[in-house]
């Protein structure tokens, strides 16, 4: 172990010094006083938007064809208690808030489309649609929705 007076020892008056011989109280006013005297950030403007400006023969729509969804089936929902989830196990009954028979919902990365029933296709489930909700209903909901 060598005793080397070059180590990092902090200045006397306890603040960090800075590379330009400034401490860091001094540092982080400037940088205070020049964030309150910059003026405000210009709003940005857009065009808007109108039905004329729709894109002719689904060009635009060419991009986005290919772009994998996750298209899933709710039979139906419950609220349990963290107890109960924890007794849950083998044969175990949970009861959901749909009827027997009411159609299942197809929902497309969590959003409602269509209502539908099960179906049996060659061994495998399917699901039969039953009634699709038109395209403004659709963004009529996504509109209604509380952003996060």
């Amino acid at each position: 172990m060598v005793d080397d007076d070059t180590t990092n020892t902090p200045p006397p008056s306890g603040e960090d010094p800075n590379a330009d011989g400034t401490s860091a109280a001094e540092g982080w006013g400037a940088a205070l006083d020049e964030q309150k005297s910059a003026s405000e950030p210009e709003k940005a403007t857009f065009e808007h938007l109108t039905a004329e400006k729709k894109i002719e023969n689904n060009q635009g729509l060419d991009v986005i064809l290919d772009i994998p969804v996750t298209l899933s089936m709710e039979v139906g929902k419950t609220t349990i208690s963290i107890r109960n989830l924890l007794q849950l196990n083998q044969g175990s009954v949970v009861e959901l808030d749909r009827l027997a028979g009411e159609p299942l919902d197809l929902m497309v990365n969590g959003t409602l489309i269509a209502h539908g029933e099960v179906v049996v296709v060659n061994e495998k489930f399917g699901v039969r649609l039953t009634s699709v909700m038109s395209a403004e209903d659709r963004i009529k909901k996504l509109s209604a929705e509380p952003s996060m």
